[in-house]
């Protein structure tokens, strides 16, 4: 900052202090004080014609860390608004004059107050969203779930016959957030599977780039996943001690920007008190009841399979090419 010190509110100075993305107006590497150039890929909208905007919305436990770290900041032609800004990208797009932006946030429960949201300032929007096999989701979202302090079993957390579990069977069925998304920007959303990604990433990268119109250096692109998951044996060990170490109520964070920020990380840095230590614990000692019993799986599979099949011949009928 040049001049006189000013001072700054701690939630910009939060969302200012996040690794790998560039911010509006600048390249990675670029000063913050050096003029935008060719080099930034990204022309400046001199028309009075409307910017195209792209809205990538999840789901979440489908990659989309490792696409908003790894992949969506290389695309060439477009001002990726990082999604720590997402709350602010309103006020970024009408601020700036690019062509194109493009914005990434994941939700799963509250898809439809955000979409509803959002489309509210850009009903034009251009959706995208990632599905993955509901039974490999649902045990992603609990091992998240237990991550996060949860000790609940996986059959109160997913009640696939009784629907009495904390998540919903509604909030598995995911042909409701294709409706949800036609509903509110008026369009056919680009449709992608979180196997596509893991059976042919530059394939399913083409395809976000292709939808975009914009392109992507193969060679700026790195495959290494942005952090590994923890072990069962650790999740194990945190199911079986998170009653007793944070209670049973479920955890309450203010809706203040900073205040959420702290409570949250504080109840991150409690996890991690947990989790690392349990690496060292022997296997013999651990908890031996299985993390996502098979039988489980198996019948989540099974219910929403007409739903995964709805999924794919969405996919095929309306994605572009």
């Amino acid at each position: 900052m040049q001049g006189a010190v000013k001072t700054r509110p701690l939630a910009s100075i939060l969302a200012d202090c996040q690794p790998y993305h560039n911010q509006p107006g600048q390249q990675m590497n670029q000063s913050p004080n050096q003029p935008i150039t060719e080099s930034t890929n990204q022309r400046i909208n001199e028309s009075t014609a409307p910017p195209e905007i792209y809205f990538h919305v999840g789901l979440g436990k489908v990659a989309s860390t490792y696409l908003q770290h790894r992949f969506f900041p290389k695309l060439k032609g477009i001002h990726y608004i990082k999604s720590t800004r997402y709350r602010r990208s309103p006020q970024i797009i009408k601020d700036s004059h690019y062509d194109k932006y493009f914005i990434s946030r994941e939700f799963d429960q509250q898809l439809e107050d955000e979409v509803k949201w959002f489309s509210s300032f850009y009903p034009h929007a251009r959706p995208i969203i990632i599905f993955r096999r509901h039974d490999g989701w649902v045990a992603s979202q609990y091992r998240r779930y237990v991550k996060n302090g949860g000790f609940l079993p996986f059959n109160k957390f997913f009640d696939v016959e009784n629907d009495r579990g904390l998540w919903k069977i509604k909030h598995a069925t995911f042909y409701n957030n294709l409706e949800i998304l036609e509903k509110y920007f008026g369009s056919k959303p680009l449709v992608l599977f979180h196997d596509e990604l893991k059976e042919g990433p530059w394939a399913f990268f083409d395809k976000i780039a292709a939808f975009c119109g914009v392109t992507y250096d193969k060679e700026d692109i790195s495959l290494a996943p942005v952090h590994r998951s923890y072990n069962e044996k650790q999740l194990r060990i945190m199911r079986s001690v998170a009653r007793t170490f944070f209670g049973e109520q479920q955890p309450e964070f203010s809706e203040q920007p900073v205040l959420h920020w702290l409570q949250r990380r504080g109840r991150l840095l409690a996890c991690y008190a947990i989790l690392y230590p349990a690496l060292l614990v022997p296997e013999a000692l651990a908890p031996k009841e299985e993390m996502t019993p098979k039988e489980e799986l198996r019948k989540i599979r099974e219910f929403f399979e007409e739903d995964w099949q709805r999924l794919q011949r969405y996919a095929a009928e309306h994605n572009p090419g």
